[in-house]
């Protein structure tokens, strides 16, 4: 952050009217004489009215009416075995189908049954972020945790972690018109310290409800840009001092902050599985693969199924080449299998946009033998060589999941490890 102001904003003070004099409601007038004061004290003691005694018969009829609504309160309740084995076998009825109907929505979420789940290739798409811990989990867990370990610092670091909380917590669309609008306020503060018009602003305002109160953050990193929530005549306000901001805390070191800060990066993990041959037929992807959702594709690829025949026969090579870039263009990740000479698949999941020469590093990694030249080659016999290292796995169609051919550059090693031992321990796991 930049360097605190030379200057600070004048304090501001509120003035509120003070209340005029009051007296009580009942209290007596200066203009009363003393005679009428002396005549009102005597009539202060109540006198209660005599009444006639009730006859028989109205006695008689009271007493039957208050037996009335006696008995209307009087409700037994019902303590019999049947009553209580009811009872609770709606309890259990209730509780099913509360479950029935999560299971139900978790379902429809994923988009997947539970026997279609069994089917996958890999089970999802999982990422690290090794600015808040090592753990690898899919990107919604991460959401989750990214905003609960910047909720954790903002006590600490309020106006750095409200900054983080805006960029992290809401989408793209919103948070760049939330800090415009949050730069624009703070500058007009800076510009024009004596303007006591840009330190006040309605929370009703549509600009603010639209703009600032629909970020979540927002009202954090006022706060602590210096802002105190105040009502007005009914109405809420937030109010800048500076005696509200935080020590070490300037207007310009959190404009900055603003402007310098990014989401977290989440790093694709490879997901890495050792496979045997049966364990390699599963090529079903989940939904987490897809730019769209699972519905559309199973919608699209049944309407292609339906015409293949008679597309096939119409469409130049031409348009073949743009119906493929268009199916593969529906993917953000691959799944990439290489296939050793020994039968053993190792598996791993890349970003679309990744370079090849980073599936030959993830390969690398991976041998017991890291030091050995290879070469990697396509179903069709292609070997990819240099000229392809720079190529994106959708440059070079390998999208969804491609299957590659492992083989030594040299073919007279006679090497039959290939993989790490602490790798091939991943086999039995599955």
């Amino acid at each position: 952050m930049s360097s605190k102001l030379k200057k600070f904003i004048a304090k501001q003070k509120l003035k509120f009217g003070a209340a005029g004099p009051g007296r009580k409601l009942n209290s007596e007038t200066s203009q009363s004489s003393s005679s009428h004061k002396q005549s009102s004290s005597s009539k202060d003691v109540y006198i209660p009215p005599k009444r006639n005694e009730l006859s028989v018969e109205a006695k008689a009829a009271a007493n039957a009416a208050l037996a009335r609504v006696q008995g209307k309160d009087k409700k037994e309740f019902n303590t019999s075995l049947a009553a209580i084995q009811a009872q609770v076998r709606r309890e259990l009825e209730a509780e099913r189908k509360a479950k029935a109907q999560e299971n139900a929505a978790d379902e429809q979420s994923s988009g997947l049954s539970d026997n279609e789940k069994k089917d996958l290739a890999v089970q999802g798409v999982f990422f690290r972020c090794p600015l808040i811990s090592e753990e690898v989990l899919p990107r919604k867990d991460w959401k989750v945790k990214i905003k609960e370990f910047l909720y954790e610092q903002l006590e600490s670091e309020k106006g750095l972690s409200a900054c983080l909380i805006i960029y992290n917590c809401n989408p793209k669309e919103k948070y760049d018109v939330c800090i415009e609008t949050l730069i624009k306020c703070l500058e007009n503060i800076m510009n024009n310290p004596n303007e006591e018009k840009y330190k006040k602003i309605r929370m009703t305002n549509r600009m603010f409800c639209d703009k600032i109160k629909v970020c979540e953050g927002a009202l954090d990193f006022l706060h602590a840009a210096g802002f105190a929530e105040i009502t007005i005549d009914d109405e809420p306000y937030l109010i800048w001092s500076e005696d509200n901001m935080e020590p070490e805390t300037a207007l310009d070191g959190l404009i900055e902050a603003l402007k310098c800060s990014e989401p977290f990066h989440l790093e694709l993990d490879r997901n890495i599985q050792v496979l045997l041959p049966s364990q390699v037929r599963k090529t079903t992807l989940p939904p987490d693969f897809f730019r769209v959702s699972l519905e559309e594709i199973k919608r699209e690829q049944q309407l292609r199924s339906d015409a293949l025949e008679q597309a096939q026969i119409l469409k130049t090579k031409a348009m073949r080449e743009k119906e493929e870039l268009r199916v593969i263009g529906r993917y953000k990740f691959s799944l990439i299998r290489i296939r050793f000479p020994n039968g053993v698949y190792l598996q791993g999941t890349f970003n679309v946009y990744e370079k090849f020469s980073q599936v030959c590093e993830f390969v690398q990694s991976c041998l017991m033998h890291e030091a050995s030249e290879f070469v990697l080659v396509s179903p069709t016999g292609q070997r990819y060589t240099e000229a392809e290292m720079d190529k994106s796995l959708y440059d070079l169609r390998l999208v969804p999941t491609i299957v590659l051919n492992f083989s030594y550059e040299n073919e007279s090693h006679q090497l039959t490890d290939y993989l790490k031992e602490e790798l091939m321990l991943l086999i039995q796991s599955l």
